[in-house]
């Protein structure tokens, strides 16, 4: 067994969170080191008595952290930290909206499969005019407030069930695990300023030029085929930017 082990399955977070969030800890102190190999998922199944879809899950949060990356037929390692770049992300929503003492939800608005138009196709590196995709759609809102939505897009899968639970889940490459037959193995986030047109204006319930952060994440394979994209669209006045260099942890 680890020996700190701070999974609660009486808990309201939930457990997938609570173990990348672990798993996590032991990146920043150092218990795991950059190059070193994660545990295996059975090993983690077995230590920690949860799903493997709940240690997939996890792993997925953690890839789109770029702590750990996947290597086809290997396993997956611990990721070196970027200290040549400078690396803005948008504080934890989570954590945003708590500290102003609200409690969020997301809101599922709209959940088919689509064929990719020419722009998607261009996204996904696609030819074929054919090609199905995943569409998923829904606000962020605290308070009866709407902060935030988001579009996904994940490569569709004919033989994977689409349950609708896990469609309420924000993380784009658990989405791709759960709805398809491909592992995310890397991700990159686009950052954008704007201000909002007539549609974010109508989703977000705010006026015209309201300003606006504008995220668009690619998920890859591990061949670097894109497998999953995504917009998020935020508030300006709800979000800031932050950068830390490194696994930097503030106490």
């Amino acid at each position: 067994m680890y020996e700190e082990n701070s999974i609660d399955k009486n808990s309201v977070i939930p457990i997938y969170y609570q173990l990348a969030k672990l798993f996590e800890g032991k990146i920043q102190r150092g218990e795991l080191k950059p190059g070193e190999s994660m545990p295996t998922e059975m090993k983690i199944v077995a230590d920690f008595g949860v799903s493997r879809m709940t240690v997939r899950k996890a792993i997925a949060e953690l890839v789109a952290k770029g702590m750990v990356h996947a290597q086809q037929g290997k396993g997956t390692f611990v990721s070196n930290p970027k200290l040549d770049n400078v690396v803005f992300e948008l504080n934890n929503f989570d954590q945003e909206i708590r500290q102003r003492g609200f409690e969020y939800k997301t809101t599922l608005i709209e959940a088919k499969i689509i064929k990719a138009d020419e722009r998607l196709r261009k996204i996904f590196k696609i030819d074929d005019h054919n090609f199905r995709l995943l569409y998923f759609r829904s606000v962020i809102s605290a308070e009866d407030e709407k902060l935030a939505y988001e579009v996904k897009y994940t490569i569709y899968t004919k033989s994977k069930p689409i349950l609708e639970f896990e469609l309420q889940d924000p993380n784009l490459p658990y989405l791709i695990t759960a709805n398809s037959d491909y592992l995310p193995m890397s991700s990159k986030k686009v950052l954008q300023a704007a201000v909002s047109a007539k549609e974010d204006a109508s989703i977000l319930s705010i006026g015209l030029n309201t300003p606006l952060l504008v995220v668009e994440q690619t998920i890859y394979d591990g061949q670097l085929k894109p497998v999953g994209w995504s917009k998020s669209v935020y508030r300006g006045d709800r979000y800031k930017l932050t950068s830390n260099d490194g696994w930097y942890k503030e106490e």
